[in-house]
């Protein structure tokens, strides 16, 4: 139990010793976040007021959370929100929680983005498998002139990333419609973006308890190869892109050469690739050959 006397730099230290001593990867870093948001702090409200008590009433509160997270639930998850490019993303049992190696793929297509709408002075964009929308929002923060159709297999998710559209004021040029893949959308767009489910059925089930038992499975596991998704994708492509148009992927870490076939077998070619913040190839683009 905490310390009825706690000060909220002690309440961190104490989440930091308890999540030491129960094998959280991180202890120090996930401490700091889970105490500071669960209180409403910010850094300059630690600095200012870390050795002032804090009040009672908010010591159930960091309790339960330490509780949850050393129940192997992710930080965010029990946050209820987690901050990608710039947009506090709310999260829900049907949503991939967004990781920080996802933005590379906003970077990447982010410049072609902006050339179409200067050209054409709009742009569209489908992003598949939304999940909370990250990627198709932080384009549309990013870029004014554009518009995006979220499209995932679960109503959990399209809700979850239309209440962040709305909660970000990009609901006007938003869309959520519930689809697997291109099945029930008509229309081309200038900009195709997914970061699909592309991990190895067998290896989802030696992932850390925190994804295992808390990212939906229909968002991670990618079949027999990690690649089902990418075959789906590739398949359809062509008939949903416009010309000049461009397709922005994430993958897993050693499938760049397997990805880039599919897509070279139908038609396209990759354009561009980049890695992620720990050196992994992480993103390819891909433009039609009859461009």
């Amino acid at each position: 139990m905490t310390d009825p006397a706690a000060t909220f730099q002690s309440l961190i230290l104490e989440a930091r010793r308890r999540f030491e001593a129960g094998g959280i990867a991180d202890p120090a870093t996930d401490a700091r976040i889970l105490v500071m948001s669960l209180l409403g702090l910010g850094q300059t409200d630690l600095v200012l007021r870390g050795d002032q008590p804090v009040d009672g009433a908010l010591l159930p509160v960091v309790e339960q959370g330490i509780a949850r997270r050393l129940a192997r639930e992710p930080v965010h998850r029990i946050l209820g929100q987690r901050d990608f490019y710039g947009l506090a993303l709310m999260l829900s049992p049907g949503t991939l929680e967004p990781r920080p190696d996802t933005e590379v793929l906003v970077d990447a297509v982010l410049p072609h983005l902006r050339h179409v709408v200067a050209a054409k002075g709009s742009a569209s964009i489908v992003d598949l498998g939304t999940g909370t929308g990250a990627i198709a929002l932080a384009l549309l923060a990013e870029c004014p002139g554009a518009r995006a159709v979220g499209v995932d297999i679960s109503t959990d998710a399209l809700a979850t990333a239309v209440r962040n559209a709305e909660r970000h004021g990009l609901a006007q040029r938003f869309a959520a419609r519930e689809s697997i893949w291109f099945e029930n959308l008509p229309g081309k767009f200038d900009l195709i973006v997914s970061n699909p489910p592309y991990i190895r059925s067998d290896v989802v089930l030696t992932l850390d308890p925190e994804v295992q038992n808390f990212d939906p499975a229909a968002a991670l596991d990618g079949g027999k190869d990690g690649l089902e998704a990418y075959l789906a994708i590739a398949e359809q492509a062509s008939a949903h892109l416009q010309k000049g148009g461009l397709i922005g992927l994430e993958i897993g870490w050693d499938q760049r050469e397997d990805v880039t076939q599919i897509f070279e077998r139908k038609g396209f070619s990759l354009v561009e690739w980049r890695k992620d913040f720990g050196g992994n190839d992480r993103v390819l683009v891909f433009a039609s050959r009859d461009r």
